[in-house]
């Protein structure tokens, strides 16, 4: 198992967001967790990323590693978890280019960069057109974009994507989540993917989560979430 997570409960102030959060993500699988707003899905991405602290109790492993001893850093340089997060946070008065090389800054295997950029550029056609444009006047669409590459380039055993889909016309989400599909495909990359889309997210992936104000309340695997008569009506518009 590459990921997996136990009892996992985050709290800001005397607020808890997550209440005993279990899930897990296999090598080279794609999982997504579903939910309304405030169901906690954002939160849980950043307690596996490190960037907000878990409670004691619960338990993060990684490929057998304890991710609660790694800070956030470590996490992506040493680990190869990377997080696309929501709204991209991308710098926005450097290039497309210089965004993905500052994405590979702690890397030191130059050559291997180098290739991940072409294939960056394979995968994305377009990032390659505007590889010398500053990253603040693309299209929300093309924003996505580098910050899927940003995150191929910075680590790919596990990539999160945190609303992926936002702000998107059907036509660039569709091409982002192709190009996502093919990432996994041929690099192995697993995904966790958290997304208010449901019928896309589960399209998408392999199996799913249910999450609802902070607890996991349904699971398995897609296509039976996308026929469960509760997931329709809360999520599905059925």
């Amino acid at each position: 198992m590459m990921l997996e997570i136990d009892n996992l409960h985050v709290s800001y102030g005397k607020i808890r967001a997550l209440h005993g959060v279990s899930l897990t993500v296999d090598a080279g699988e794609i999982v997504c967790v579903i939910g309304a707003n405030g169901a906690g899905k954002s939160t849980m991405l950043r307690a596996v990323s490190r960037l907000v602290p878990a409670e004691k109790g619960g338990t993060m492993r990684f490929a057998g590693r304890n991710l609660l001893e790694y800070p956030p850093e470590k996490v992506v340089s040493q680990l190869g978890v990377s997080h696309v997060p929501e709204g991209r946070r991308l710098f926005g008065n450097l290039t497309v280019r210089e965004n993905l090389l500052l994405a590979a800054f702690a890397r030191r295997d130059h050559e291997a960069v180098a290739r991940d950029l072409k294939r960056v550029y394979a995968i994305f056609p377009r990032l390659e057109e505007r590889a010398g444009q500053k990253a603040g006047t693309l299209s929300g669409g093309e924003q996505q974009m580098l910050a899927i590459g940003r995150a191929f380039v910075s680590g790919r055993r596990l990539m999160l994507l945190d609303e992926p889909s936002m702000g998107l016309a059907p036509l660039l989400m569709m091409n982002v989540f192709a190009a996502l599909t093919e990432i996994n495909r041929s690099e192995g990359t697993a995904i966790l993917l958290v997304e208010q889309n449901a019928r896309l997210a589960l399209q998408f992936a392999s199996r799913g989560y249910v999450l609802e104000n902070g607890h996991i309340v349904l699971s398995g695997d897609s296509r039976s979430l996308l026929h469960d008569e509760n997931v329709q009506k809360a999520y599905l518009g059925g």
